[in-house]
């Protein structure tokens, strides 16, 4: 059970997006994947993540906050593609925002929808693709405004403890037309994870990037850039795994200011396969 948990800990991940003023072009939040081993493959079952995290960019004249919450069901299926295992994520966050141009505003925005394969390639080493889609709905003003079609490439090591993970997020805007003139960017999020377990804690640090490729339309004058770091501390209940991290941004550009977050995250498996119990005479 404690090696169950383990890997499913690390193999779930959690999805979200949030306003286009305050994350890069890939619509999925910088760092929301960090501290989990996206490449390896996910044991059976039924899982619930909740990521939540709240920080603050410095601007000019008023800070922006945002407090952002990001609820996901991920199904581990018994079915396997090309050798992989089949997953299926769904999740619906949600945010608070309160800054310029966003004053006080929250609600639900951007669903997204998910398939993910995980490929156990031996030796601790894993590889997944997810494709999904982000849909253009919920709260105006605080949505990114366009659909975006999500691709993850991810690989990990979670041999002897370790998590050593690599994910990059690729984020491809369409169907922007809704709102007239509003052209939102297209962009890649990479989220990096080195942590390792000793006995029931994970200890290690995590750092996050993200890029826009291309800025039809930004009052900032320019592509968004930004690269944070900080440590993670896990610990591992049983049944319920709780994270949590803090990071910091050491560079951006054309986000106005550097910003400050704490994050913290829960693991629950709501339904695994029952393991046979074993023959009470065995025959030989």
């Amino acid at each position: 059970m404690k090696k169950f948990l383990k890997i499913a800990a690390a193999g779930v991940f959690a999805l979200a997006a949030t306003t286009s003023a305050a994350f890069a072009g890939a619509t999925a939040q910088p760092g929301e994947t960090v501290g989990l081993a996206s490449g390896a493959p996910l044991p059976e079952g039924v899982y619930f993540v909740n990521t939540l995290d709240w920080g603050v960019r410095k601007l000019p004249g008023q800070d922006a906050k945002s407090l952002v919450t990001i609820p996901i069901i991920a199904w581990s299926t018994p079915w396997s593609i090309f050798g992989g295992n089949l997953q299926l994520i769904g999740a619906t966050p949600a945010i608070h925002a309160d800054g310029p141009g966003a004053a006080d505003n929250y609600g639900f925005y951007n669903p997204i929808l998910a398939a993910r394969i995980a490929w156990d390639l031996g030796g601790g080493f894993g590889f997944s693709y997810l494709s999904g889609n982000y849909f253009n709905v919920g709260e105006r003003g605080i949505r990114v405004p366009a659909n975006t079609w999500r691709q993850d490439f991810a690989i990990s090591y979670t041999g002897d403890g370790w998590n050593l993970t690599a994910n990059l997020l690729w984020g491809i805007t369409w169907d922007t037309s809704k709102f007239a003139g509003n052209k939102t960017a297209n962009g890649f999020n990479l989220d990096l994870t080195a942590t390792k377990t000793f006995g029931k804690w994970e200890i290690g640090a995590v750092g996050f990037g993200s890029t826009e490729y291309d800025r039809p339309n930004n009052a900032l004058g320019g592509k968004m850039k930004q690269f944070a770091v900080g440590p993670l501390v896990g610990y591992n209940f049983g049944p319920v795994i709780l994270q949590a991290y803090l990071t910091r941004d050491v560079y951006q550009r054309n986000m106005g200011g550097k910003d400050t977050r704490g994050w913290t995250r829960v693991i629950i498996p709501l339904w695994t396969p029952e393991t046979p119990a074993a023959p009470l005479v065995t025959k030989y």
